[in-house]
């Protein structure tokens, strides 16, 4: 504990000099997009976070993990290098990698595919300018989720730039990005090559993405969106341990058994290819009403040699967006509404074989599914007098699949779930200038996805049911002057039956509905504006303080005789404590200092394993250099900086207590950025 000690005192002297009265760099009241459905933050109902570039230049090149991780409520894990997942508010506890029942949207399109998963790791972390987090269901404007939403931004400014960065463990990146009004266009071209042969055994990555966007802005009323997007993920998969190995051997692979071999042997990984191309359309036909359109498709070429099979995945997805916005504007009263319908199809083929050491052996099965989702919405938004604001909306949800096996018998069958109502309302009301209340209430519902339906198993899990639940919540946000901004959440989700990640003998995974959960939780937000210190030695100073404070249990959950009621929500820690402090020296060198306190987290849904609570420090230094028009923006980064023993990502319920995949020991970054 001597560490968090050394970490809370320099959070109280920050909060002393953040009270110092100071009118360079004030906190300006941020505007959230929540696609296309843009508000003042201040004034949004909605519990949303927004990552901006100030969070999102503390990761290390290859993982978004950092900043996202900065935010209240969120929390993103890595299983290993190259598996990450994200958890709103305890939703980690299906995933065991990649991310479900959270939305991931793209600029204007969808990452997720209709069934709710994302590979959200094909993402190269320099792509994105921004995020919006919106926790807890949006089922009136997204669909779908209980988790909650992501919104992924890329530049919308002029940039035209070059990153290139070498680090501990073969570590190695490269970027570039060409963003650039060119007439009605806005164009941008991004390209990402990125290596490492990580910290542990059978865990190096090599990922290649390339982005182009043209945003053609043809007319007064008309904007045209087109984007393509190619990734190419190769990254191994080393396998959970036991604490005895991990105690043993932290860098070593899942060993073989007496029956089944190990990691290394199997040469286990994921290699995905993925392509995504959409084009989107708006168009204003009145000064009130609009119209906007959105159409997506995407391959997915997905291989899988895992320690009992070799799987080959090939997916097929199509999605649309369109919806009509009326706006109307009085002297006090503002009015909107929104219609609309957001669909997708996955038709997604599954291969499995014999895995004769990395290599496909003889088939095992072949089976398809194609599932059918989408959602028709209606949202209104009603300001009075720039003090009252409302967030009213419904969607009618669908969600269904086909199934059939094709090798070695031939059987096949169809399951529709029973449509959802989704509503959402909020309310948000401005005590004072910088300072408003809301509270919100909410339903969510979330379908299993393909890989919950036909997991590692490879059987069809056709009885799985999706979960759902009613969401409450109260919140506060507070501007104090120019200097200090306060946020705190409370809510109280009710969830019925929610889908639980098992494990067999064999490492393979397969999911139940575990009855009901109740996820109580307090999450707050403390932040500085830029001090200007008005000295050449300190020059800067800000800070950034979040916590989340969870009651998660099990309610109404049993597994044979066993009666799990009141054990704590698997996967979730009761409490995460962040910070982040920003320091300029010399008017030149900035220094980010961050930590991240974790509690102790429940490994099974007996509560009879735990992991251990850990604290992790980070430490980041900055030097620009200016030649003439290019400037160079040096930097360092040492992460894990006290050299913690700790896991960054926990299978949970893993079968013979292979929970453990242990992340790396301290380590280096050393690179640069140049703006051209």
């Amino acid at each position: 504990m001597t560490k968090l000690y050394f970490f809370l005192p320099l959070f109280s002297v920050s909060l002393l000099l953040a009270q110092q009265k100071d009118s360079v760099g004030l906190i300006s009241e941020v505007r959230i997009d929540a696609y296309k459905k843009p508000t003042a933050f201040i004034s949004s109902t909605k519990s949303v976070s927004v990552v901006s570039q100030n969070l999102l230049i503390r990761n290390p090149p290859e993982r978004m993990l950092e900043s996202i991780n900065q935010i209240a409520g969120a929390r993103m894990e890595e299983r290993s290098p190259g598996s990450y997942r994200i958890s709103l508010r305890g939703s980690t506890l299906r995933s065991p990698f990649g991310i479900r029942n959270v939305k991931v949207y793209l600029d204007d399109f969808i990452l997720s595919d209709a069934s709710g998963n994302t590979y959200f790791n094909v993402i190269s972390p320099g792509l994105i300018d921004r995020m919006e987090i919106y926790k807890g269901p949006e089922g009136g404007d997204y669909g779908a989720a209980t988790g909650g939403t992501v919104l992924l931004k890329t530049k919308s400014s002029d940039q035209i730039s070059a990153d290139l960065s070498a680090g501990s463990y073969g570590t190695f990146n490269q970027s570039f990005d060409f963003s650039k009004q060119l007439g009605k266009h806005f164009v941008e071209v991004f390209q990402n090559y990125y290596q490492t042969d990580s910290y542990r055994e059978q865990a190096k990555v090599r990922r290649k993405q390339v982005f182009v966007k043209d945003h053609f802005k043809y007319s007064e009323t008309g904007l045209m969106k087109a984007m393509l997007m190619y990734s190419d993920l190769d990254y191994q998969t080393p396998g959970g341990l036991t604490l005895e190995q991990m105690s043993t051997d932290r860098r070593q692979a899942r060993p073989a058994t007496k029956t089944v071999p190990g990691a290394r042997e199997q040469d286990a990984g994921i290699r995905n290819k993925m392509i995504l191309a959409g084009l989107s359309h708006e168009f204003k036909m009145t000064p009130e009403l609009s119209h906007f359109v959105m159409v997506q498709g995407s391959y997915v070429d997905f291989e899988n040699p895992f320690i009992t099979n070799f799987e080959n995945r090939f997916e097929k997805n199509f999605a649309l967006r369109t919806h009509f916005n009326y706006e109307k504007n009085w002297n006090s009263v503002s009015l909107a509404y929104r219609l609309g319908f957001e669909g997708g199809i996955n038709d997604i083929l599954v291969k499995n074989y014999d895995n004769n050491r990395g290599i496909e052996g003889n088939p095992q099965n072949f089976d398809r599914l194609k599932n059918t989702s989408g959602f028709y919405f209606l949202s209104q938004k009603l300001n009075i007098g720039e003090r009252f604001f409302t967030d009213i909306s419904v969607s009618l949800n669908s969600n269904a699949y086909d199934w059939e096996r094709q090798y070695p018998r031939d059987e096949h069958g169809k399951v529709k779930f029973r449509n959802q109502w989704l509503p959402n309302f909020g309310i948000a009301y401005l005590l004072g200038k910088g300072f408003s209340v809301r509270g919100k209430i909410g339903k969510g519902n979330s379908a299993p996805t393909n890989e919950e339906i036909r997991s590692s198993t490879q059987q069809f899990n056709t009885g799985l049911r999706p979960e759902f639940g009613w969401n409450k919540e109260v919140g506060i946000r507070k501007q104090f002057g120019n200097s200090l901004f306060v946020e705190g959440s409370y809510f109280d989700f009710r969830m019925k039956d929610a889908i639980v990640r098992r494990q067999n003998d064999a490492g393979q995974e397969y999911f139940v509905n575990s009855g009901e959960t109740v996820q109580k939780g307090i999450e707050v937000l403390l932040e500085s504006k830029n001090f200007d210190l008005k000295n050449n030695f300190l020059s800067r100073f800000k800070f950034r303080f979040s916590g989340s404070f969870y009651d998660f249990k099990f309610k109404n959950y049993r597994q044979n005789e066993t009666d799990f009621l009141g054990n704590a929500l698997t996967g979730v820690p009761k409490t995460t404590i962040n910070s982040l402090l920003n320091f300029t020296f010399f008017r030149k060198l900035s220094v980010d200092y961050s930590h991240f306190y974790t509690s102790k987290i429940p490994l099974n849904d007996a509560n009879s394993v735990w992991s251990d609570a850990f604290l992790i420090g980070n430490i980041r230094f900055g030097f620009p250099v200016e030649l003439d028009k290019t400037r160079l923006n040096l930097f360092f980064q040492i992460q894990n900086l006290y050299n913690e023993d700790y896991v960054l990502g926990f299978d949970i319920n893993a079968f013979g207590n292979r929970y453990y995949n242990p992340a790396a020991k301290r380590n280096f970054v050393f690179g640069v950025k140049i703006d051209f």
